[in-house]
């Protein structure tokens, strides 16, 4: 392997925006790692990519899961020796979708489990491969988050977010956004760059058929902020290009 091959990885490889953002990535001349909860699926994923001309590497990853973590961090320690870019791109949704129960009827067990996938296992997986990140010329970080875990926008009673108020959801990627800026100011004198990604409402299994903007698109912030140069934004929350408010 090349010492200035860049080594990617996506996370929730396996469909819509995480294989899309795997392939754009691979597209780049770079090797991709990518993930699924299952280690067939990510093979599966991987041999979709491979057919079209990328260098993927498959693991299995569920995320909330601490030996699958380390298990991951093990294997690119040892196939790659470092890692360039990481996007934290597996996320859930609760069961409603994001027209949930309001506020007072959200259950523990919904808080604690799109939490414990959205935020805290997110915030594991990027501490357990911190070493690898280090080891690289420009260290990038992007955080899959949403317009939603604004809070600006949340409390504008007439903004367009108004009725998606599922708060297990919501709260995790305002907690997420939170862990992004305590990230980068940490990191801000080393080569490691973390942002927050905000992909847009995309015809997806959560967005529905009714988004405007199709997979290719949502990846695309994504993608731009892992391959950022050294004085591009650091600490910052971005829709294609532009800021968006915490």
């Amino acid at each position: 392997m090349a010492a200035s091959l860049k080594i990617a990885f996506v996370t929730g490889a396996n469909r819509g925006i995480g294989l899309e953002t795997a392939r754009q990535l691979g597209q780049k001349n770079m090797t991709v790692i990518v993930s699924s909860r299952t280690l067939q699926s990510a093979q599966d994923t991987a041999n979709k990519l491979r057919a079209e001309g990328i260098d993927v590497f498959p693991v299995k990853l569920e995320a909330t899961s601490a030996a699958d973590r380390d298990a991951v961090a093990k294997e690119i320690t040892e196939k790659f020796g470092k890692l360039d870019i990481l996007v934290n791109n597996a996320g859930m949704a609760p069961d409603g979708g994001l027209f949930g129960p309001r506020v007072s009827d959200t259950s523990e067990e919904e808080l604690q489990t799109i939490l414990g996938t959205n935020l805290f296992s997110v915030i594991a997986l990027t501490r357990v491969l911190l070493t690898l990140l280090n080891k690289s010329e420009s260290g990038r970080i992007v955080n899959v988050s949403s317009v939603l875990g604004s809070l600006q926008i949340q409390s504008d009673p007439n903004g367009s977010a108004g009725p998606l108020k599922v708060l297990s959801y919501n709260l995790s990627k305002t907690a997420l956004n939170a862990f992004t800026i305590h990230l980068a100011a940490e990191l801000k004198d080393t080569n490691i760059k973390v942002n927050a990604a905000h992909p847009g409402w995309i015809k997806t299994r959560l967005g529905t058929d009714y988004a405007p903007m199709e997979i290719i698109e949502g990846a695309k912030t994504s993608v731009d902020l892992a391959l950022i140069g050294p004085d591009g934004p650091n600490g910052r929350f971005i829709h294609l290009g532009k800021e968006l408010p915490w």
